[in-house]
C-alpha cells in the first residue's frame, strides 16, 4: 500500500468500469502549493493517439497527479457540439463531415467524473483569434488550456503552429494574453504553454521572461531544441535558470524530456527545483510509471487497458495501436492483437472477458459516433430534461445527431453557456 505523508488529506472514490469497481485514492495536497499553475508532482504528457482517454483513465489510476490531452488544433475543435455521453459517463464534443453532411465524428472526449479537475487540454494555434474561439469550447470541461509550442511536426510548423511559434515570440505573446483574458479568467481555468529550449541559453531566457508576463501559470519546457530527435539525450543545463525566472514571476515551471518514471521525475524535481514532471514515451510504453511502487507487468497493464478501452467503447484502431505499445513486439500476443478486427477479437486474444455495455456490432472502427454513443444521447436525462430525444423524430433515420435534441449544443450559439450534464456511471 502507498504511503501518504501527513499534509496530505486521503479518501477514496469508487468508479466503476469494465464490470468491475475501482477504489482510487482522491489525494488533496494540505501542505503548501494551492498555485493554479501547480497540478502535483507527476503528470502524463499530451502525446498523439496515444494520449486518447483510455490511456489517461489508466495513468490517474495509476497515481498521475493530472494529465494532458492530445493537442488538437483550433480548427479541429471550432464547430463541435458538446454531446452528453450517459453510457459511458463522458462528454463528447462531435463534429458532422463531409461538410457537415455526414456522419458525426469524435474529435475529443472526456470522463466527467475520473478526469475531473485533471484534464488539462492543449489546443495547437497560430492565431489568438481562433485559439480563443476554440478554447471557449472545452473550457467548462477541462481543468486548463495549455497552448502547444513545442511540437516540432511538419504538420504544426508550416502553419506557423508548434515550435514554429518559438521563432514568433511575439504572436505566441498575443495568443497567451488572449486566452488569459477572454477564456482564462471568465472561465476561471488556468491557462500555460509548453515549449522548447532554443539554440542557445540567453534567448530560451529571454523567451520564457517574455511568456510570464502574460498571465499564464504555467510552463512546461521540453529539453531539447526543435530539430533535435527522441533519440537525442536532453539538455537540461539551462533548467534551474529557468525555473529561477518562472519563479521570479509568480509562475510554475515543469519539465519534459526523458522522464521515466515518479521515482526519476522525484529526482529531478529535487535537483533541478521545477515544480513537476511531465512523464511521455515511459508512459506509452507502461502508464504504471506513475506508481510510487514501481512498474507493473505489461501484461496486466495491457489487460487493465483494454478493459478500460471495452468499458467506453473506445474505437477500435485506436485501442489496437496503443495495446501495439504496450505488449512486447516479440511476443505471440502481439501478432494476435495486431489482427484483430473488433474490441471482442482483442479481448479473446488476452483471455479476458468482452463486458461490452451494448452490442459489439454498435462499436466503430474509427472516430466516428456509433450507435451505442447515438443511444446513449438519445435516452440521457439531459434531453429528457431539455423536452428532447423522444416521440417520432428519433424515428427518422434520416435526422442527424443536431436534430435529435439539445444535449447536442453549439457552443457559439448558446455564448458559451452550457447545462451541466448528468452523471450516470454504468
Amino acid at each position: 500500500m502507498r504511503a501518504f505523508p501527513l499534509s496530505f488529506c486521503l479518501s477514496f472514490t469508487k468508479h466503476k468500469l469494465s464490470g468491475s469497481t475501482w477504489i482510487l485514492p482522491v489525494v488533496r495536497n494540505m501542505s503548501t502549493d494551492s498555485h493554479p499553475g501547480f497540478l502535483g508532482k507527476c503528470v502524463l504528457a499530451p502525446m498523439v493517439r496515444t494520449g486518447e482517454l483510455p490511456t489517461r483513465i489508466l495513468a490517474l489510476k495509476y497515481g498521475a497527479d493530472a494529465v494532458w490531452g492530445p493537442e488538437i488544433v483550433d480548427k479541429g475543435i471550432i464547430g463541435c457540439r458538446r454531446v452528453d455521453n450517459s453510457i459511458a459517463d463522458c462528454v463528447d464534443f462531435v463534429k458532422a463531415t463531409n461538410g457537415g453532411k455526414g456522419e458525426d465524428r469524435i474529435i475529443f472526449r472526456t470522463h466527467k467524473t475520473i478526469e475531473k479537475n485533471k484534464l488539462i487540454f492543449q489546443i495547437g494555434t497560430s492565431s489568438p483569434e481562433l485559439a480563443v474561439e476554440g478554447a471557449k469550447i472545452v473550457a467548462k470541461d477541462v481543468a486548463g488550456i495549455d497552448v502547444n509550442a513545442g511540437c516540432p511536426k511538419h504538420f504544426s510548423i508550416h502553419s506557423g503552429m508548434g515550435a514554429a511559434l518559438l521563432q514568433t515570440p511575439d504572436k505566441l505573446v498575443s495568443i497567451l494574453s488572449s486566452l488569459v483574458e477572454e477564456v482564462g479568467k471568465p472561465n476561471n481555468i488556468p491557462i500555460s504553454v509548453k515549449i522548447r529550449i532554443l539554440d542557445t541559453p540567453e534567448a530560451t531566457l529571454d523567451l520564457v521572461r517574455q511568456l510570464c508576463t502574460t498571465g499564464i501559470v504555467r510552463v512546461t519546457v521540453h529539453c531539447r531544441t526543435t530539430p533535435m530527435r527522441p533519440r537525442e539525450p536532453v539538455i537540461r543545463d539551462t533548467l534551474s535558470d529557468i525555473v529561477n525566472v518562472c519563479h521570479a514571476a509568480g509562475v510554475k515551471c515543469y519539465a519534459n524530456g526523458d522522464v521515466e518514471s515518479r521515482q526519476h521525475a522525484e529526482k529531478l524535481i529535487e535537483e533541478y527545483g521545477v515544480d513537476g514532471c511531465m512523464i511521455a514515451r515511459a508512459a506509452e510504453s507502461n502508464p504504471s510509471v506513475f506508481r510510487s511502487e514501481g512498474l507493473l507487468d505489461w501484461r496486466e497493464v495491457a489487460e487493465e487497458y483494454l478493459k478500460t478501452a471495452v468499458s467506453i467503447g473506445h474505437y477500435v484502431s485506436n485501442t489496437k495501436f496503443c495495446l501495439g505499445h504496450l505488449i512486447p513486439g516479440k511476443n505471440p500476443l502481439y501478432n494476435d492483437v495486431t489482427r484483430s478486427k473488433t474490441l471482442e477479437q482483442m479481448c479473446t486474444a488476452l483471455g479476458i472477458p468482452c463486458e461490452l455495455p451494448f452490442s459489439e456490432t454498435e462499436v466503430k472502427s474509427d472516430r466516428t459516433v456509433s450507435k451505442a454513443t447515438k443511444k446513449a444521447q438519445k435516452t440521457s436525462e439531459t434531453v429528457k430534461a431539455a423536452g428532447g430525444g423522444g416521440g417520432a423524430r428519433q424515428k427518422k433515420k434520416t435526422k442527424k445527431l443536431s436534430e435529435r435534441g439539445v444535449t447536442s449544443v453549439t457552443i457559439a450559439e448558446t455564448n458559451n453557456e452550457v447545462p451541466t450534464p448528468a452523471v450516470a456511471m454504468v
